[in-house]
């Protein structure tokens, strides 16, 4: 069975002067999911530097680290940020944007796309 042909004018008809929102929307929030992971990963990249620069300290023993308390330090932080960190990040980058569902479909794509 065919859909309606007046009912699929009227969807089309209505939609129209939403796309541009729509389309601006998804290309914003592609960009920044892509500029999110890039700069995630540049974080990291950095942690992981961190990590082995006093670690080599600590071999060679200039250096002495208490990994439990640094742990004990970190665990809050890490269990609140993870919470909170995503609904703040929400909320900052669809603030005052007509097209935030099309921003968010967008910005999870860009986060899953490959490169």
């Amino acid at each position: 069975m065919s859909p309606d042909p007046v009912s699929t004018a009227s969807i089309t008809a209505a939609l129209r002067p939403l796309l541009p929102d729509l389309s601006v929307g998804a290309l914003l929030g592609f960009a920044t999911g892509l500029a999110l992971k890039k700069v995630g990963r540049l974080a990291l990249v950095a942690l992981g530097l961190l990590f082995l620069s006093v670690q080599l300290l600590a071999y060679f023993g200039l250096l002495t680290v208490n990994w439990p308390r640094v742990q004990a330090l970190a665990a809050p932080w890490l269990q609140q940020g993870g919470e909170l960190g995503g609904m703040w990040l929400t909320r900052v980058l669809t603030a005052n944007l007509p097209f935030a569902g099309a921003f968010t479909a967008g910005l999870l794509l860009g986060l899953r796309a490959r490169g």
